[in-house]
């Protein structure tokens, strides 16, 4: 019987394996992770409902369907001439490998990193101490201001702590658009959190973080929000081609190790809506459904992921939406109708929607979703005089 290991219990490799059950593999299949928990959403860790665990399938689904839970235990090591996975004293022949490995969290290399008030979230531990740190009072210094970071800040104040983010650029989220992280420093500072902008850590304290500048904020907890990197170790030490971005992939997660695959965050796919190159996508939808097209490849029906990405983050009870991949040369259009609180934008590329973002703004985003890869006159995007619905019709006929 054909035996087929999972490495990575999160969004892809279990969408991994789902797939490969509903396109009839029928051989042996193991799911194995280090994480002791029965598999669970992650986007949830850092909102109030953080510690009661969401499943990402009910339990009993993976005894129905076959898929052996190997959980609690990590793998020691592969070796590819065997293809043997050694897991402690135990160890599993293999036929294929999935490397759904995920990213680990970037720490701060600065004096005091490793005090215990200095936290990452990243797995349901993380989140447990975070809840457990944010029960017991601020003030928090959160060190980041991605999607990450502003949540947690956003969590933190709506419990009463004093909350400052320090972050290295001018102002979060940097990585998009301008009005978009203005738009987002407005949301928060209205809310009470302050910002210590274009600044970076020196040191962290028992009771304060240090900035470059020497000055000195108040600490209890410390959350740290800095990027991620991807688990590649083990990829490389079956052989595996890795880049600065992940472990290389095609269209289908094929990696150049003819039994290895690879899926969701670690991996560096060609997509696209990507720009430049192939490249890691980390979002949790994007995992799922890179996750599900590797399973299906799997299971012999190849299969590649070329769906819009999307990602979505919450914040003070708005819901920030963004579908598709914006490069750095693209023009970004916001409609006239928007505040800090309730915006719609659009990325363009000669004249062709290729993303989408809105926030508070979920039936816009679903209907301008329709015209990514469509050319769309900027003035009928900016002006709020032409419904969407309108606008996508007017679109499609010329």
């Amino acid at each position: 019987m054909q035996h087929c290991a999972i490495v990575g219990a999160g969004a892809a490799g279990v969408s991994a394996a789902l797939a490969m059950r509903s396109h009839g593999y029928e051989g042996r299949l193991t799911l194995i992770d280090r994480d002791p928990h029965p598999p669970y959403e992650r986007p949830p860790l850092s909102k109030p409902a953080g510690r009661t665990l969401r499943p990402i399938v009910a339990l009993d689904r993976f005894a129905e369907l076959g898929i052996e839970l190997r959980l609690g235990v990590g793998v020691d090591d592969v070796d590819p001439v065997s293809r043997t996975v050694r897991l402690g004293a135990d160890s599993l022949r293999v036929d294929a490998l999935l490397l759904s490995t995920g990213v680990a969290a970037r720490r701060l290399a600065v004096p005091g990193s490793g005090r215990s008030h200095v936290l990452v979230l990243r797995d349901a531990s993380d989140a447990e101490a975070l809840a457990d740190r944010f029960a017991s009072g601020g003030p928090l210094v959160v060190v980041g201001a991605g999607f990450i970071g502003l949540e947690l800040a956003a969590l933190a104040r709506e419990l009463g702590l004093d909350v400052t983010v320090v972050e290295v650029g001018a102002r979060p989220l940097h990585a998009l658009d301008e009005r978009i992280g203005l738009r987002t420093l407005e949301l928060h500072r209205d809310r009470g959190v302050r910002f210590a902008l274009g600044r970076t850590v020196q040191r962290i304290e028992a009771d304060a973080v240090v900035l470059d500048d020497r000055a000195r904020i108040p600490a209890a907890t410390v959350v740290v929000g800095v990027g991620v990197s991807p688990r590649l170790e083990l990829a490389r030490s079956i052989g595996v081609t890795t880049d600065d971005q992940g472990i290389v992939v095609d269209a289908h997660g094929r990696t150049d190790v003819p039994w290895v695959y690879a899926a969701g965050d670690v991996a560096s796919q060609p997509h696209p809506h990507l720009v430049g190159g192939p490249g890691r996508i980390e979002h949790w939808d994007v995992a799922l459904k890179h996750g599900a097209a590797v399973g299906a490849t799997m299971a012999g029906h190849p299969t590649a992921f070329t769906e819009p990405p999307y990602v979505w983050s919450d914040q003070f009870g708005l819901t920030f939406q963004m579908v598709g991949r914006p490069g750095p040369a693209d023009e970004f259009v916001l409609r006239r109708d928007s505040t800090s609180e309730s915006y719609l934008g659009f990325w363009l590329r000669d004249e062709v929607v290729v993303a989408v973002c809105g926030l508070d703004r979920p039936r816009e985003v679903g209907a301008a979703r329709r015209l990514l890869g469509l050319s769309a006159a900027r003035a009928d995007l900016v002006g709020d005089g032409l419904p969407l619905r309108d606008l996508l019709k007017k679109v499609r006929t010329t």
